[in-house]
């Protein structure tokens, strides 16, 4: 094989947004499959607001991505050759492919799933991957949604909001409002995933628009964004309401801004619950939980919507727009 493998990797730890300096793309060999592996050329890259936070040298549930490395993420490739009796060629698998043209499969620590005849590589990266198991598991799991709540969504025009968000419809929510910046997403959550609301936050008053939308208070609410829509969410928290803590993306680029919220003892008043989750805790699960979401897709009651950028050297732009509310839906790179 005479192609090289372009490697993003990571050139210095970000102070803010990802920028030029951030990533550095390099040119090196095809990886060489050897015994019981696969040679997988990567097709596309799941691009999720997580990624950012690898960047910084900081603990989490995941060691930081070291100076150097590839930067870390999953991805969907395309088997080219193989030595393993679990991978074929023209296979596509889904894995941690890393931002990379190349990757090598196995079945110890680089072990990949291969999709499903019939699925599709940006599908697979949405709705029935992570982004879409985790508004699976954060609205049912941990949130417990039931029939007749009240449920709100923050990061309800993004990959795992737009979801959730459907899910509780799909589970009998009484209302589900949506918190999304901007007149067109506000528009496309209600017009085409049926939120029965939609707050557009850039226009002002948030907490405002909350008491209006929701009178008698919040059953549900599924944060991705932290911040102030948090403290105001918890302000109208309902009798024995529940919090779910799946992301908070407004603080990811300036940890040392970040505050907690300041309406936290409206828990203890309103006998509340807030958890947080991990979605690498239901990995287990996730084929049982893909097997629903499928037939809700069949049936129409979930849509989903991917937000697709050209070209490997334009990951660190796609990662961007998660923060600057550039996409709808997910994200993905066509490398």
């Amino acid at each position: 094989m005479t192609e090289s493998n372009r490697r993003l990797v990571l050139a210095e730890r970000p102070s803010g947004m990802v920028n030029n300096g951030t990533t550095r793309l390099e040119q090196g060999d095809v990886p060489q499959p050897q015994d019981g592996e696969a040679l997988v050329r990567v097709r596309y890259l799941s691009i999720d607001p997580t990624i950012r936070t690898w960047m910084d040298d900081v603990e989490g549930y995941m060691p930081p991505i070291a100076i150097d490395d590839v930067v870390r993420g999953a991805g969907v490739g395309e088997v080219l050759e193989s030595s393993n009796d679990s991978y074929s060629p023209g296979d596509l698998l889904f894995g941690m492919t890393g931002w990379q043209d190349f990757v090598i499969a196995d079945s110890a620590e680089r072990t990949m799933q291969t999709l499903p005849s019939g699925i599709q590589p940006t599908t697979a990266l949405g709705v029935f991957g992570v982004t879409g198991m985790t508004a699976y598991f954060g609205m049912t799991d941990v949130g417990r949604v039931k029939e007749g709540d009240v449920v709100v969504v923050s990061g309800a025009a993004g990959a795992t909001g737009s979801v959730a968000g459907q899910i509780a419809k799909v589970k009998g929510a009484k209302k589900v409002v949506g918190i999304a910046g901007g007149p067109e997403k506000c528009n496309w959550i209600k017009q085409e995933l049926g939120y029965d609301e939609a707050i557009d936050y850039k226009a002002g008053d948030v907490a405002a628009r909350l008491k209006e939308a929701c009178p008698e208070g919040i059953d549900l609410y599924f944060d991705n964004v932290g911040g102030e829509i948090l403290n105001a969410c918890l302000a109208r928290l309902a009798l024995r309401g529940r919090v779910v803590l799946c992301g908070a993306i407004s603080g990811y680029n300036d940890r040392d801004a970040a505050t907690g919220p300041a309406n936290y003892a409206r828990l203890i008043t309103h006998r509340g619950r807030m958890e947080g989750f991990i979605i690498l805790d239901y990995l287990d699960r996730f084929p049982a939980a893909q097997a629903e979401m499928a037939g809700w897709v069949a049936s129409g009651a979930v849509k989903s919507a991917e937000h697709i950028v050209e070209g490997l050297e334009n990951a660190p732009d796609a990662l961007n727009l998660l923060f600057t509310g550039g996409n709808v839906g997910k994200v993905i790179v066509k490398v």
